[in-house]
């Protein structure tokens, strides 16, 4: 089977594994909580002094890059947060420590419920379809056959690509392979969904329906975090942090 950006995940990828074990999926670290349903009320995700550096160079030049500087980050039940940042500002690198992809060298994550992932380059099977590619999720999340039949067309509907459905990954377009990749991560209904540049290569109809979705999870009490290089709605967050000499601060 031939995988497009699969980096060595298993089926379903890193994201189902995020989904399916609970409420991250990842593998597990000491400086790393998870429970499995968040009280009411409760931050759904807590951030606290988190810190990255990478290594650079071969010996003896050898040196770090340091690119988060303690950042802190808190996210409610039903809020719709923003990151943004200047390109290198450590805004991917931010996410996948979030999601627990990526190890930091300092600090705390603490999640709370089901967590849905969507990084920037799309996780698919060149050779799957659209349906295989959702049915294979589901087995990975754990859903019933009915339950991801009933997710898939919901997200088809949400999103409009249902014509797309027996059609292989790499044959798709950029805007709908986008669309799959979103709705991989919306399949099993995650308490928080971790967005990285979301809508990139969607037209602006799509776009529209995608903040629609949006809307929709914030009022059943489902959290969104979303990583853009640049925020035009800012109305349609909750409040925006930007990162800037690796911190996050309030915009």
């Amino acid at each position: 089977m031939s995988g497009r950006n699969v980096r060595g995940t298993p089926p379903g990828g890193l994201r189902a594994e995020i989904a399916s074990s609970g409420p991250a999926g990842a593998p597990h670290d000491s400086s790393e909580t998870e429970t499995a349903q968040p009280p009411t009320g409760q931050a759904v995700l807590d951030a606290a002094g988190i810190e990255k550096a990478y290594r650079r160079g071969v010996w003896p030049t050898r040196h770090q890059i340091p690119v988060l500087h303690g950042v802190d980050l808190t996210l409610a039940p039903g809020e719709v947060v923003g990151i943004v940042g200047e390109n290198g500002s450590g805004k991917s690198t931010l996410m996948k420590i979030l999601v627990g992809a990526l190890a930091a060298d300092a600090g705390t994550v603490t999640r709370m419920g089901r967590m849905g992932y969507c990084p920037q380059d799309p996780v698919v099977y060149e050779r799957l379809t659209c349906d295989e590619h959702f049915e294979l999720f589901g087995r990975a999340y754990g859903l019933s056959p009915e339950a991801e039949r009933r997710s898939r067309r919901e997200i088809y509907t949400a999103l409009g690509f249902e014509r797309y459905a027996g059609t292989r990954a790499d044959r798709l377009s950029g805007g709908t392979l986008a669309k799959l990749n979103l709705g991989l991560a919306l399949l099993a209904d995650p308490d928080v969904l971790l967005l990285d540049e979301p809508y990139a290569g969607f037209d602006f109809d799509t776009y529209l329906k995608f903040w629609d979705l949006v809307a929709q999870r914030r009022q059943s009490g489902r959290s969104v975090v979303i990583i853009s290089h640049f925020v035009t709605d800012q109305e349609r967050f909750d409040r925006i942090v930007e990162l800037r000499d690796g911190r996050a601060v309030p915009r």
